[in-house]
């Protein structure tokens, strides 16, 4: 099943050149709001749930550090976060392979 299009954007292009993964370590009872929170916010592009120490992996994007810094301030009301800036890309996002069809006989 085809799920649809993706259209890529350069966000710097777009005003946007601060790009950071976001991990996030709700406090007790908090884990909904945190979910809740990351969809309000549109700097966030992504959100999952993860296992580990951290419930949350957020990708976000701003137009400064200091904008930057105000998203991280909204989570910190209700958990710890651990953000990782990027510094360039390594591998653009791409497509996964496709399976290879079956040799004819």
């Amino acid at each position: 099943m085809i799920a649809g299009y993706r259209l890529e954007l350069d966000p710097a292009a777009l005003g946007f050149p601060v790009s950071a993964y976001v991990r996030v370590r709700p406090g007790p009872g908090q884990l909904r709001r945190i979910a809740e929170l990351a969809a309000s916010i549109p700097e966030v592009t992504e959100c999952y749930r993860i296992t580990g120490e951290d419930c949350f992996i957020m990708r976000v994007y701003a137009p400064a550090i200091d904008k930057f810094e105000a998203v991280l301030d909204r989570f910190l009301l209700y958990g710890q976060t651990t953000s990782s800036i990027v510094q360039s890309t390594a591998v653009p996002p791409r497509s996964l392979p496709l399976p290879s069809a079956p040799a004819a006989r």
